[in-house]
């Protein structure tokens, strides 16, 4: 198996393998009173999200900022306008998703749950896009794209159905046709 292969592989199966992996993760060795690194004064309020909304805040919290710094590498190094278009608008629409998350956070006086291996994961996808190069890039950032929002979206589902904090549901509620609409986009660039 080649490199390229590999990593085709890994950038079309990464965000469903970390939206799998954290899923296992935080709701099966996390409990509530486990989230580090909030501020003191935040800590009451933090430690009472259940598994299922740390989760959901770690995973979005990451997702928003992952599709601002892929897009914009998309928006320069994509080959057609399409792409670049399409990146442009998951800049353009992810500032104000993470925007709405801080401030359900800040209502709640809350930091969101730290999440490493995401965080390390999503900078990896990064990477080896930057290592990318005109068709190769475009295939793969696109490819990317279907999986990462397929993968959001039953993230933001998942809140919608199992949350237990009322403003985190209505956040997910409100952004999911928003991830609906990404995803109907890429799937379209997918068949160009």
């Amino acid at each position: 198996m080649s490199i390229t292969t590999i990593r085709v592989f890994c950038l079309k199966n990464a965000a469903y393998l970390i939206f799998l992996f954290a899923t296992l993760l935080f709701g099966t060795a996390m409990t509530s009173a486990q989230i580090t690194d909030v501020p003191a004064a935040a800590s009451a309020s933090a430690s009472q999200l259940s598994a299922v909304d740390a989760n959901f805040v770690a995973q979005a919290n990451l997702g928003a900022p992952f599709q601002i710094d892929s897009g914009r590498l998309a928006e320069k190094k994509g080959t057609t306008d399409a792409i670049r278009d399409y990146a442009h608008l998951m800049v353009v629409s992810h500032i104000p998703v993470v925007n709405a998350l801080n401030a359900v956070l800040q209502r709640k006086k809350m930091a969101a749950p730290p999440n490493t291996l995401l965080h390390g994961a999503y900078d990896a996808m990064v990477a080896s896009l930057q290592a990318e190069r005109g068709a190769a890039f475009d295939r793969d950032y696109v490819d990317g794209q279907v999986e990462y929002q397929k993968g959001n979206a039953a993230l933001f589902q998942y809140e919608i159905q199992n949350g237990t904090d009322s403003d985190l549901k209505e956040f997910a509620r409100q952004t999911l046709p928003k991830i609906e609409d990404h995803l109907h986009r890429a799937l379209a660039l997918a068949k160009r």
